[in-house]
């Protein structure tokens, strides 16, 4: 058979499949039984981004149906072919959407099935800082497993984000892959459908952070094609389903690579046979850069293993955590009196004779990192200092929590067994400070103490008060107190016409770039998507607006934002691109906002989930009266100064409200308002529905109540 017909046949075959499963679907639950996927606002995300329709009911999937046979019209002709893989996909996502109908079929499976859109959303500040620089989906079983296993782990350590279908998942089990979101290799699930929900991711990121409209399918393949870096591999025999689903993943511009004799088509579909090979085979294929920086450490160093959590029964070793005082620093040294890559342990490290017979090694730890360098300012320390939570998490069998003088560190017993020790902690830092900022630092040295007197003579003597000079150094740096505004374009790789603009009371809506880090970021790649805002005089004080940013936005948006404030979200308020830890959204009745993060699930009070109200807000379009922020904008006098600030909180996910209550209170406080006023916001303990919101506020005599209306 051609490769045409072999897709042709897969393609007609799922076709039979998913007509017979939707027919029967309705049989069984009837024409009005609701159908989708959990936690996402796009229902059946490829149907919609494809037509524009809202698959919501059973009896809405006979026109899908319809729709997909007709993308299969067997003519000899590839790109016919490719649009017959499409409907391939759309078919999988039907099949799997009705085994959701009784219940999540992916309960007993070490599969997870469908990815929900928070998942999507916390990934994006990775791929776009490249982090995650690619995406790797493989299928089927392998003929080899340890050359499995050593393929996965090879993706793992180059911080790819690694999707699983088939019996491939249990062979790198059994080759000792380390598996889940937090170690970003994900199993999806044993049948060969299952394989939609990584197209399903792929085609989310276009609807959350390219604002694509939907039914304009031709511009979601391009976004695919050109901004998410994914690619296939293939293990085993290919039946005409597989193919067929390859298809559709060529379609959406993913390279598939088999380890079997297949048709090739250049660029596209491809025979790798040797499993040596096979990564850096197709990493060219996607052509995908990775930066490796070679660590003299026992163990993996890669951001795959930033999420991964050290419980009490896998725990060697424990600094910080209210147990033991744990503190860091970074600090700048004059490079004539350093020694680089000097690492010095002063104090018992955790293979110490007198542990011998603790079930957990306790130490206190102060880690001191000295860089020097002829353009690092001062300024830097505190973006370095952030930078060694992530450097030290990216150690596989290491858990890094907090920072500063609260800081939380635990080591695994298999890192230890591995012989991982203190010294290889300094070795990671250095190795990372040298090559992430390698055009400020010149020279770095690491000094690890765990003697508690030197940890808490130098924590008083020595870092506390360089803490306090920074602090207020921090607490003087405002929006007025500045000359310059910077732009943030890192995510325009996902959002082509988002554009952040950063200031010292407004960082960037992930949460992840401060202004110091963006004045740094500038300095370390002057050409790269921070860029200075000479501010010059705003044209309205009051929203937060100046000419020179409406110029800055509408040049790096490509004219798709021609004006922005800074404080409203009624006026031109700042674009989002999809990865905001929060959303706000007006509550007309509460006569303020209610704040969403997305780590809640539920329906907020103004009748949508968090999925449901970011679908509106991100993709770089401006949407008043909602705007994606980050947490620590929560704290800020500038937040919606023009609508009133702070005092508009009305409503909060609790986790939220507790995390923030401190910098709200201290804030409201400072602006004349009253004290514990997070103690006034309502939050889902307490209630959803509005009525209830409303009754709660009157209880509190919020302030929102008593000012002017928000509209």
């Amino acid at each position: 058979m051609s490769l045409t017909d072999l897709i042709y046949a897969g393609s007609n075959a799922v076709a039979g499949l998913t007509e017979g499963a939707v027919n029967d679907a309705i049989e069984k639950f009837g024409a009005d039984h609701a159908v989708g996927y959990p936690d996402t606002a796009y229902c059946l995300p490829i149907i919609y981004a494809a037509t524009g329709v809202k698959i919501k009911t059973l009896g809405d999937l006979p026109a899908a149906v319809g729709i997909l046979k007709s993308l299969i019209t067997n003519k000899e002709d590839l790109g016919e072919a490719l649009n017959a893989g499409l409907a391939t996909a759309v078919g999988a996502e039907i099949i799997e959407a009705i085994r959701y109908l009784d219940g999540d079929p992916y309960a007993n499976d070490s599969g997870i099935g469908f990815v929900p859109d928070p998942i999507i959303r916390s990934l994006g500040v990775p791929l776009v800082t490249g982090d995650i620089p690619g995406i790797a989906v493989l299928l089927g079983e392998a003929a080899d497993p340890a050359a499995l296993a050593a393929i996965v782990k090879d993706y793992q350590e180059k911080g790819l984000l690694t999707f699983m279908v088939g019996n491939i998942i249990e062979q790198a089990l059994e080759g000792g892959v380390k598996m889940g979101l937090d170690y970003r290799v994900i199993p999806l699930g044993h049948e060969v459908t299952s394989v939609i929900h990584v197209v399903s991711v792929a085609i989310r990121a276009a609807l959350i952070f390219g604002g694509i409209e939907p039914g304009k399918l031709p511009e979601f393949l391009t976004y695919t094609k050109e901004r998410v870096p994914a690619f296939v591999n293939t293990f085993g025999e290919l039946n005409e389903v597989i193919v067929s689903v390859g298809a559709g993943a060529i379609a959406l511009g993913f390279p598939v690579i088999a380890d079997v004799p297949v048709p090739e088509v250049p660029g596209a579909l491809m025979t790798q046979a040797d499993h040596s090979k096979t990564v850096e085979f197709s990493l060219e294929a996607r052509e995908i850069k990775i930066k490796v920086t070679k660590i003299d450490v026992p163990v993996s160093v890669a951001s795959a293993f930033e999420g991964e959590r050290v419980r009490k029964d896998t725990m060697f070793a424990e600094f910080g955590g209210n147990k033991t005082e744990c503190w860091e620093l970074v600090t700048t040294g004059d490079p004539a009196t350093m020694e680089d890559h000097k690492i010095t342990v002063i104090g018992p490290d955790i293979d110490d004779p007198s542990f011998a017979d603790a079930d957990v090694v306790r130490l206190p730890l102060g880690i001191v990192v000295t860089v020097g360098g002829k353009a690092m300012q001062k300024d830097f320390e505190t973006v370095l200092e952030r930078r060694i939570h992530y450097f030290t998490n990216y150690i596989d069998g290491a858990m890094h929590v907090g920072q500063r003088n609260i800081a939380w560190i635990r080591l695994t017993k298999e890192a230890f067994a591995k012989g991982f020790r203190l010294k290889h902690i300094g070795e990671v830092l250095y190795a990372k400070m040298r090559s992430d900022f390698e055009k400020v630092v010149d020279k770095c040295e690491i000094t690890i103490y765990t003697n508690a007197d030197d940890v808490k003579r130098l924590g008083e003597e020595m870092v506390k008060p360089i803490y306090a000079e920074r602090d207020a150094r921090m607490n003087a740096l405002t929006d007025e107190s500045v000359d310059e505004f910077y732009t943030c374009l890192l995510c325009q790789s996902f959002a082509p016409s988002h554009v952040c603009i950063v200031t010292p009371e407004r960082l960037g809506l992930c949460g992840a770039v401060s202004w110091l880090d963006a004045k740094a970021t500038k300095e370390l790649d002057p050409e790269g998507p921070n860029q200075p805002v000479i501010k010059g005089t705003a044209s309205d004080e009051r929203v937060g607006r100046w000419d020179s940013v409406n110029k800055a936005v509408a040049s790096a948006s490509q004219g798709a934002v021609e004006s922005v404030t800074l404080y409203s979200i009624l006026e031109d308020p700042m674009t989002s691109c999809g990865c905001f830890e929060c959303i706000c959204g007006i509550m007309p009745e509460a006569n303020g906002v209610i704040i969403v993060n997305r780590e809640f699930s539920q329906t907020s009070p103004v009748g949508m989930t968090f999925g449901e109200l970011a679908s509106m807000t991100g993709g770089g379009v401006q949407t008043p009266g909602f705007m994606g922020h980050g947490r620590f904008l929560i704290g800020s006098k500038k937040f919606m100064s023009a609508e009133g600030g702070l005092q508009r909180i009305v409503w909060m996910p609790k986790e939220l409200k507790d995390d923030v209550a401190d910098r709200l209170n201290k804030a409201v406080v400072a602006m004349g308002g009253p004290e514990n006023f997070a103690d006034m916001v309502c939050d889902e303990t307490i209630a959803t529905d509005s009525e209830a919101v409303l009754e709660f506020l009157e209880t509190k005599n919020h302030p929102a109540l008593a000012m002017d209306p928000i509209m």
